[in-house]
């Protein structure tokens, strides 16, 4: 079971890494946010897409060599997509409210994902 969170974490976090690297603008459409300077662009391509490359390589190495702390690696990942969950939380408390697309959506799919990382460690 914890190969199949792997794997799917895994491919989450590619997709979601490449798409940034490739089309930072379209990326953060949904979230109504417009890119129109370099560095935004560039913030966007390093906090998601390098980080979601990055997610995604170190969860292939848990895949493919169990002994590499794969419970560690599972737990952090798990923990950092919580946090995401935790920080739209307090947006939905300080904030106007939102849609549930794109928020609330990927709340769901980070607290979901948290979860199934962490029960699966």
């Amino acid at each position: 079971m914890a190969l199949i969170v792997i794997a799917v974490m895994a491919v989450f976090f590619f997709g979601m890494g490449v798409f940034a690297l490739a089309a930072p603008a379209t990326m953060l459409r949904p979230f109504a946010i417009a890119l129109t300077e370099a560095q935004a662009r560039s913030e966007v391509r390093a906090v998601y897409g390098g980080y979601g490359v990055a997610m995604a390589a170190i969860l292939a190495v848990a895949a493919v060599d169990p002994g590499f702390h794969r419970s560690g690696i599972m737990i952090t990942v798990g923990v950092a997509l919580a946090g995401m969950a935790f920080a739209r939380l307090v947006s939905a408390v300080v904030d106007k409210r939102t849609p549930f697309y794109p928020n609330w959506f990927y709340f769901l799919i980070e607290a979901l994902a948290s979860a199934a990382l962490l029960l699966t460690a």
